[in-house]
Protein backbone atom coordinates (compact mmCIF):
# COMPACT_ATOMS: atom_id res chain seq x y z
CA UNK A 1 0.00 0.00 0.00
CA UNK A 2 1.00 3.31 -1.09
CA UNK A 3 2.48 5.25 1.97
CA UNK A 4 0.97 8.92 2.08
CA UNK A 5 2.97 12.07 2.92
CA UNK A 6 0.55 14.69 4.76
CA UNK A 7 1.79 17.66 6.09
CA UNK A 8 0.09 18.61 9.08
CA UNK A 9 -0.29 22.00 9.68
CA UNK A 10 -1.32 24.02 12.68
CA UNK A 11 -0.75 26.87 14.70
CA UNK A 12 -1.55 30.05 13.31
CA UNK A 13 -1.86 33.85 13.84
CA UNK A 14 -5.57 33.86 15.54
CA UNK A 15 -6.29 34.01 19.36
CA UNK A 16 -7.10 30.01 18.85
CA UNK A 17 -3.48 29.30 18.20
CA UNK A 18 -2.64 26.99 21.35
CA UNK A 19 -6.51 25.22 20.53
CA UNK A 20 -5.10 24.55 17.02
CA UNK A 21 -1.40 23.30 18.39
CA UNK A 22 -3.32 20.65 20.62
CA UNK A 23 -5.34 19.34 18.23
CA UNK A 24 -2.29 18.94 16.19
CA UNK A 25 -1.14 16.66 19.02
CA UNK A 26 -3.97 14.75 19.30
CA UNK A 27 -3.90 13.96 15.75
CA UNK A 28 -0.14 13.11 15.03
CA UNK A 29 -1.12 10.60 18.23
CA UNK A 30 -3.84 9.47 16.12
CA UNK A 31 -1.52 9.04 12.63
CA UNK A 32 -0.23 5.50 11.82
CA UNK A 33 3.35 5.66 11.06
CA UNK A 34 2.87 2.57 8.73
CA UNK A 35 0.29 4.15 6.63
CA UNK A 36 1.51 7.79 6.91
CA UNK A 37 4.56 9.82 6.80
CA UNK A 38 4.27 13.32 8.63
CA UNK A 39 5.49 16.29 7.78
CA UNK A 40 4.34 19.02 10.97
CA UNK A 41 4.51 22.41 9.61
CA UNK A 42 3.95 24.91 12.62
CA UNK A 43 2.78 28.33 11.93
CA UNK A 44 4.09 30.75 14.40
CA UNK A 45 1.51 33.71 16.24
CA UNK A 46 3.70 35.87 13.44
CA UNK A 47 2.89 33.77 10.52
CA UNK A 48 6.34 31.99 10.01
CA UNK A 49 5.89 28.30 8.52
CA UNK A 50 8.35 26.28 10.71
CA UNK A 51 9.62 22.92 10.66
CA UNK A 52 8.00 21.42 13.90
CA UNK A 53 8.70 18.25 16.36
CA UNK A 54 6.58 14.72 15.17
CA UNK A 55 5.77 14.52 18.92
CA UNK A 56 2.89 14.94 20.29
CA UNK A 57 3.48 15.20 23.86
CA UNK A 58 4.72 18.62 23.31
CA UNK A 59 1.62 20.05 22.49
CA UNK A 60 -0.59 17.75 25.25
CA UNK A 61 -3.20 20.75 26.44
CA UNK A 62 -2.18 22.32 29.68
CA UNK A 63 -4.27 25.09 31.13
CA UNK A 64 -1.09 26.16 33.28
CA UNK A 65 1.18 26.14 29.79
CA UNK A 66 -0.92 26.23 26.76
CA UNK A 67 1.11 24.72 23.95
CA UNK A 68 2.78 26.98 21.03
CA UNK A 69 4.91 27.11 17.98
CA UNK A 70 7.87 28.50 18.60
CA UNK A 71 10.12 30.15 16.32
CA UNK A 72 12.93 27.58 15.41
CA UNK A 73 14.79 29.56 13.24
CA UNK A 74 13.57 26.69 10.52
CA UNK A 75 11.69 27.83 7.15
CA UNK A 76 9.09 25.59 5.43
CA UNK A 77 9.51 26.55 1.91
CA UNK A 78 6.02 25.89 -0.43
CA UNK A 79 6.21 24.64 -4.19
CA UNK A 80 7.46 27.06 -6.34
CA UNK A 81 4.65 26.19 -8.77
CA UNK A 82 1.37 24.15 -9.11
CA UNK A 83 4.28 21.72 -11.15
CA UNK A 84 5.53 20.55 -7.85
CA UNK A 85 4.24 18.91 -4.90
CA UNK A 86 7.47 19.29 -3.28
CA UNK A 87 8.43 21.10 0.45
CA UNK A 88 11.71 22.29 1.46
CA UNK A 89 13.23 23.54 4.53
CA UNK A 90 15.91 25.88 5.21
CA UNK A 91 17.72 25.59 8.55
CA UNK A 92 21.11 26.45 10.10
CA UNK A 93 22.90 24.15 7.66
CA UNK A 94 21.35 25.10 4.25
CA UNK A 95 18.16 24.03 2.00
CA UNK A 96 16.74 20.54 1.61
CA UNK A 97 14.37 18.53 0.50
CA UNK A 98 10.97 17.45 2.88
CA UNK A 99 9.73 15.15 -0.56
CA UNK A 100 6.65 16.09 -2.32
CA UNK A 101 3.77 15.76 -0.52
CA UNK A 102 0.29 13.79 -1.40
CA UNK A 103 -2.14 15.74 1.35
CA UNK A 104 -2.40 18.64 3.31
CA UNK A 105 -4.07 18.43 6.92
CA UNK A 106 -4.76 22.52 8.14
CA UNK A 107 -5.41 22.05 11.58
CA UNK A 108 -6.24 26.02 12.05
CA UNK A 109 -8.97 27.84 13.93
CA UNK A 110 -9.96 31.41 13.53
CA UNK A 111 -9.12 33.94 11.25
CA UNK A 112 -5.72 33.04 9.15
CA UNK A 113 -6.48 29.62 8.82
CA UNK A 114 -9.98 28.45 8.84
CA UNK A 115 -11.47 31.11 7.41
CA UNK A 116 -10.41 30.59 3.55
CA UNK A 117 -7.47 32.33 3.66
CA UNK A 118 -5.44 29.03 4.12
CA UNK A 119 -7.05 27.23 1.57
CA UNK A 120 -6.39 30.06 -1.28
CA UNK A 121 -2.70 29.82 -1.03
CA UNK A 122 -2.98 25.89 -1.38
CA UNK A 123 -5.57 26.16 -4.47
CA UNK A 124 -2.96 28.55 -5.94
CA UNK A 125 -0.44 25.71 -5.51
CA UNK A 126 -3.01 22.43 -6.65
CA UNK A 127 -2.28 21.01 -3.42
CA UNK A 128 -5.35 18.79 -2.15
CA UNK A 129 -6.17 19.03 1.61
CA UNK A 130 -8.44 18.01 4.14
CA UNK A 131 -11.80 20.15 5.20
CA UNK A 132 -13.63 22.60 3.18
CA UNK A 133 -12.38 25.10 0.31
CA UNK A 134 -12.34 29.04 0.59
CA UNK A 135 -15.90 29.95 0.06
CA UNK A 136 -17.59 27.35 2.92
CA UNK A 137 -14.32 28.26 4.95
CA UNK A 138 -15.10 32.09 4.33
CA UNK A 139 -18.84 31.37 5.39
CA UNK A 140 -18.55 28.84 8.16
CA UNK A 141 -15.92 31.36 9.48
CA UNK A 142 -18.23 34.31 9.31
CA UNK A 143 -20.79 34.09 11.44
CA UNK A 144 -23.53 36.80 10.07
CA UNK A 145 -22.95 35.00 6.31
CA UNK A 146 -23.46 32.08 7.80
CA UNK A 147 -26.80 32.62 9.03
CA UNK A 148 -27.73 34.63 6.45
CA UNK A 149 -27.13 31.50 4.06
CA UNK A 150 -28.85 28.97 5.77
CA UNK A 151 -31.78 31.46 6.55
CA UNK A 152 -32.13 31.57 2.60
CA UNK A 153 -32.26 27.84 3.01
CA UNK A 154 -35.19 28.34 4.86
CA UNK A 155 -32.84 26.59 7.93
CA UNK A 156 -33.79 28.05 11.58
CA UNK A 157 -31.62 30.75 13.48
CA UNK A 158 -31.57 32.70 16.06
CA UNK A 159 -32.85 36.14 15.53
CA UNK A 160 -29.61 38.87 15.34
CA UNK A 161 -28.30 42.03 14.80
CA UNK A 162 -25.06 42.91 13.27
CA UNK A 163 -22.72 45.87 13.93
CA UNK A 164 -19.19 47.33 12.82
CA UNK A 165 -16.81 48.83 14.97
CA UNK A 166 -17.63 51.79 12.90
CA UNK A 167 -21.17 51.16 13.56
CA UNK A 168 -20.60 51.24 17.50
CA UNK A 169 -18.06 53.75 16.99
CA UNK A 170 -20.45 56.73 15.25
CA UNK A 171 -23.74 55.80 16.61
CA UNK A 172 -23.85 53.28 20.13
CA UNK A 173 -27.47 53.73 20.14
CA UNK A 174 -28.00 50.99 17.09
CA UNK A 175 -26.23 48.77 20.10
CA UNK A 176 -28.85 49.48 22.68
CA UNK A 177 -31.76 49.56 19.84
CA UNK A 178 -30.91 45.87 18.78
CA UNK A 179 -30.74 45.19 22.59
CA UNK A 180 -34.63 47.06 22.22
CA UNK A 181 -35.39 44.66 19.31
CA UNK A 182 -33.92 41.36 20.42
CA UNK A 183 -35.02 41.36 24.12
CA UNK A 184 -32.45 40.43 27.28
CA UNK A 185 -30.68 38.56 27.58
CA UNK A 186 -28.39 38.79 24.43
CA UNK A 187 -25.11 37.10 23.21
CA UNK A 188 -22.35 39.39 21.73
CA UNK A 189 -20.33 37.24 19.63
CA UNK A 190 -17.33 38.19 17.33
CA UNK A 191 -18.48 37.27 13.93
CA UNK A 192 -15.32 35.67 12.47
CA UNK A 193 -14.01 34.15 15.78
CA UNK A 194 -14.23 30.54 17.25
CA UNK A 195 -14.22 28.34 20.48
CA UNK A 196 -16.19 31.33 22.17
CA UNK A 197 -13.28 33.24 22.22
CA UNK A 198 -14.75 36.92 22.40
CA UNK A 199 -18.13 35.98 23.39
CA UNK A 200 -19.82 37.80 26.53
CA UNK A 201 -23.67 37.06 27.94
CA UNK A 202 -25.22 40.42 28.41
CA UNK A 203 -28.43 40.48 30.76
CA UNK A 204 -28.80 44.38 31.70
CA UNK A 205 -28.04 46.87 29.24
CA UNK A 206 -25.36 48.58 31.16
CA UNK A 207 -23.14 45.06 30.59
CA UNK A 208 -23.46 45.83 26.37
CA UNK A 209 -20.16 48.42 26.24
CA UNK A 210 -18.16 45.95 27.90
CA UNK A 211 -19.18 43.25 25.81
CA UNK A 212 -18.75 45.24 22.62
CA UNK A 213 -15.04 46.41 23.70
CA UNK A 214 -14.28 42.71 24.18
CA UNK A 215 -16.09 41.22 21.18
CA UNK A 216 -14.45 44.32 18.73
CA UNK A 217 -11.11 43.13 20.54
CA UNK A 218 -11.00 39.85 18.59
CA UNK A 219 -13.18 41.24 14.88
CA UNK A 220 -14.16 44.42 13.70
CA UNK A 221 -17.52 43.24 13.26
CA UNK A 222 -19.99 41.90 16.21
CA UNK A 223 -23.14 39.81 16.11
CA UNK A 224 -25.85 40.87 19.05
CA UNK A 225 -27.71 37.32 19.18
CA UNK A 226 -31.39 36.27 20.77
CA UNK A 227 -30.45 34.31 23.92
CA UNK A 228 -32.17 31.33 23.53
CA UNK A 229 -33.79 29.26 26.09
CA UNK A 230 -33.09 25.39 24.96
CA UNK A 231 -30.96 22.24 25.39
CA UNK A 232 -27.69 22.61 23.78
CA UNK A 233 -26.61 20.37 21.30
CA UNK A 234 -24.10 19.39 18.47
CA UNK A 235 -23.84 17.36 15.60
CA UNK A 236 -20.59 16.42 13.63
CA UNK A 237 -21.00 15.75 10.20
CA UNK A 238 -18.49 13.85 7.65
CA UNK A 239 -18.73 14.30 3.95
CA UNK A 240 -18.92 11.00 2.31
CA UNK A 241 -16.27 10.02 -1.00
CA UNK A 242 -17.74 10.84 -4.45
CA UNK A 243 -21.00 9.58 -5.20
CA UNK A 244 -22.12 8.89 -1.55
CA UNK A 245 -24.19 10.86 1.14
CA UNK A 246 -22.88 12.86 3.98
CA UNK A 247 -23.46 11.72 7.09
CA UNK A 248 -24.05 12.88 10.45
CA UNK A 249 -23.32 11.87 14.29
CA UNK A 250 -25.13 10.84 17.39
CA UNK A 251 -25.67 13.91 18.98
CA UNK A 252 -23.92 15.69 21.75
CA UNK A 253 -24.77 17.80 24.60
CA UNK A 254 -23.75 20.51 26.51
CA UNK A 255 -25.61 20.39 30.22
CA UNK A 256 -24.31 23.59 31.51
CA UNK A 257 -25.13 24.12 35.21
CA UNK A 258 -22.58 26.43 37.28
CA UNK A 259 -21.69 29.19 33.84
CA UNK A 260 -23.40 31.60 32.18
CA UNK A 261 -22.87 29.46 28.74
CA UNK A 262 -20.44 26.98 27.55
CA UNK A 263 -16.86 29.40 26.98
CA UNK A 264 -13.41 28.61 26.82
CA UNK A 265 -12.40 27.59 29.61
CA UNK A 266 -15.32 24.76 30.01
CA UNK A 267 -14.52 23.84 26.19
CA UNK A 268 -10.35 23.35 26.69
CA UNK A 269 -9.75 23.46 30.39
CA UNK A 270 -11.94 21.23 31.89
CA UNK A 271 -13.52 24.24 33.94
CA UNK A 272 -16.29 22.98 36.04
CA UNK A 273 -19.95 23.53 35.72
CA UNK A 274 -20.17 22.43 32.30
CA UNK A 275 -20.87 18.21 31.27
CA UNK A 276 -20.49 17.02 28.16
CA UNK A 277 -23.17 13.93 27.16
CA UNK A 278 -22.82 11.91 24.33
CA UNK A 279 -25.06 10.15 22.91
CA UNK A 280 -27.30 13.02 24.54
CA UNK A 281 -30.58 11.82 25.28
CA UNK A 282 -33.29 12.78 22.42
CA UNK A 283 -36.13 10.35 20.36
CA UNK A 284 -35.40 8.73 17.55
CA UNK A 285 -37.54 11.48 15.72
CA UNK A 286 -35.32 14.34 17.26
CA UNK A 287 -32.35 12.83 16.35
CA UNK A 288 -33.68 12.07 12.87
CA UNK A 289 -34.34 15.57 12.38
CA UNK A 290 -31.37 17.43 13.55
CA UNK A 291 -29.27 14.90 11.69
CA UNK A 292 -31.05 16.27 8.71
CA UNK A 293 -30.78 19.72 9.65
CA UNK A 294 -27.01 19.05 10.63
CA UNK A 295 -26.28 17.85 6.62
CA UNK A 296 -28.73 20.78 5.52
CA UNK A 297 -26.50 22.92 7.17
CA UNK A 298 -23.33 21.44 5.99
CA UNK A 299 -24.70 21.56 1.98
CA UNK A 300 -26.26 25.09 2.74
CA UNK A 301 -22.70 26.48 2.46
CA UNK A 302 -21.04 23.92 0.46
CA UNK A 303 -18.62 22.61 3.23
CA UNK A 304 -16.91 19.33 2.44
CA UNK A 305 -14.68 17.15 4.65
CA UNK A 306 -16.37 17.76 8.38
CA UNK A 307 -17.97 19.84 10.44
CA UNK A 308 -19.95 20.22 13.47
CA UNK A 309 -23.26 21.96 14.00
CA UNK A 310 -24.40 23.41 16.89
CA UNK A 311 -28.25 23.48 17.86
CA UNK A 312 -30.54 24.86 20.67
CA UNK A 313 -33.45 22.74 21.57
CA UNK A 314 -35.87 25.31 22.05
CA UNK A 315 -39.99 24.67 22.82
CA UNK A 316 -40.78 25.08 19.30
CA UNK A 317 -38.12 23.22 18.00
CA UNK A 318 -34.66 23.25 16.76
CA UNK A 319 -32.30 26.18 15.99
CA UNK A 320 -29.13 26.21 14.36
CA UNK A 321 -26.81 28.01 16.41
CA UNK A 322 -23.70 28.18 14.32
CA UNK A 323 -21.69 25.76 12.01
CA UNK A 324 -17.90 25.02 12.29
CA UNK A 325 -15.68 23.84 9.54
CA UNK A 326 -12.73 22.91 11.05
CA UNK A 327 -14.00 21.64 14.80
CA UNK A 328 -11.79 21.73 17.98
CA UNK A 329 -10.36 17.98 17.67
CA UNK A 330 -8.81 17.81 21.43
CA UNK A 331 -9.60 14.56 23.47
CA UNK A 332 -12.46 16.69 25.23
CA UNK A 333 -13.76 18.32 22.11
CA UNK A 334 -17.00 17.25 20.67
CA UNK A 335 -16.71 16.43 17.46
CA UNK A 336 -14.55 13.29 17.82
CA UNK A 337 -16.04 12.47 21.04
CA UNK A 338 -20.01 12.42 18.43
CA UNK A 339 -18.22 9.92 16.29
CA UNK A 340 -16.91 8.13 19.04
CA UNK A 341 -20.00 7.55 20.40
CA UNK A 342 -21.17 6.55 16.31
CA UNK A 343 -18.76 3.95 16.05
CA UNK A 344 -14.99 5.31 15.30
CA UNK A 345 -12.18 5.17 17.12
CA UNK A 346 -10.14 8.29 16.79
CA UNK A 347 -7.35 7.12 14.72
CA UNK A 348 -10.03 5.46 12.25
CA UNK A 349 -11.66 9.16 12.29
CA UNK A 350 -8.32 10.81 11.16
CA UNK A 351 -8.21 8.20 8.71
CA UNK A 352 -11.48 8.57 7.25
CA UNK A 353 -10.56 12.22 6.77
CA UNK A 354 -7.99 11.91 5.06
CA UNK A 355 -9.19 9.17 2.76
CA UNK A 356 -12.49 11.42 1.47
CA UNK A 357 -10.07 14.23 1.20
CA UNK A 358 -7.90 12.19 -1.31
CA UNK A 359 -10.67 10.53 -2.72
CA UNK A 360 -12.07 13.68 -3.86
CA UNK A 361 -8.95 14.95 -4.53
CA UNK A 362 -8.76 12.42 -7.05
CA UNK A 363 -12.06 12.76 -8.23
CA UNK A 364 -11.38 16.49 -9.47
CA UNK A 365 -14.23 17.29 -6.95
Amino acid sequence: MHKLTVVLLFGGRSSEHSISCATAGGVLAALDPERYTVIPVGITRDGAYVLEDNDPAKFALNAQALPVVADNGTRVRWPQSALSRELTVVDASGERSLGSVDLIFPILHGPFGEDGTIQGMLDLLDLPYVGSGVLASALGMDKHFAKTVFQQGALPVAPWRTLTAHDWARDPARGYAALEHLGLPVFVKPARAGSSVGVSRVATSDQLTEAMTVGLAEDNKVLVESGLVGRELEIAVLQGRPGEPTRASVAGEVVVTGRDFYDFAAKYLNAPGVELVCPAPLSAAELAEVQRLAIAAFEAIGAAGLARVDFFLTETGWVINEINTMPGFTSISMFPTCWLASGYTYPELVDELISVAIAHARHGS
